[in-house]
């Protein structure tokens, strides 16, 4: 499929912040510019909505986070971060993008998910043969499903301009992981 871009093209963003904010940390050491990735990924389009899922904690200390966002003009989703016995954290959003992609899709032309987990490649294949909705996937490619690059209509690499897309970044190193997983058929 051909890839089409207008101004009048309505967009949705959804933005898996934890998959973004992990990836950056990891690979990077730096802190993902939300603002620099929805504006470089809507290019120019209208935006409808960009909802970003993010983790709450009872501290409160990403409330900055949260209106920095808000200022960019980001809605947010929120959820009380779990920790289980043992140390481990989650609060896992994939469920609730997903439903809100396919509640928004009739009102978009283009669905723009933000994150490299696998887990969105079904949703992908189903809003684009269900819907017609043109699918773009936007995530740092060194930690994205290669399944997930394969069914986007599109997939813009924050890889590809570290220092456009990260905060704190000093551009002196090298990813600390690097992961790519290539299709069978470019091996």
């Amino acid at each position: 499929m051909t890839v089409i871009k207008h101004k009048a093209q309505r967009v949705g963003i959804f933005i898996d912040t934890q998959n973004l904010y992990h990836s950056a940390k990891n690979l990077y050491h730096a802190k993902a510019n939300f603002g620099a990735i929805v504006k470089e990924a809507l290019d120019g389009r209208t935006l409808v909505r960009a909802i970003a899922y993010v983790a709450s904690t009872e501290s409160g200390e990403e409330k900055s986070f949260f209106e920095a966002l808000s200022k960019v003009g980001i809605e947010t989703r929120t959820k009380p971060l779990q920790i289980f016995l043992g140390g481990a954290k989650k609060a896992n959003w994939d469920i609730d993008l997903a439903i809100d992609a396919v509640k928004l899709a009739p009102k978009l032309d283009t669905i723009i998910i933000c994150s490299g987990d696998g887990d969105f490649a079904s949703l992908v294949e189903y809003l684009k043969n269900t819907h017609g909705t043109q699918v773009e996937v936007v995530s740092f490619g060194k930690s994205s499903s290669s399944k997930l690059i394969e069914v986007a209509d599109d997939f813009l690499d924050l890889d590809l301009g570290p220092k456009k897309y990260l905060m704190g970044f000093n551009g002196g190193s090298e990813p600390r992981r690097v992961v790519r997983r290539l299709p069978a058929d470019k091996m």
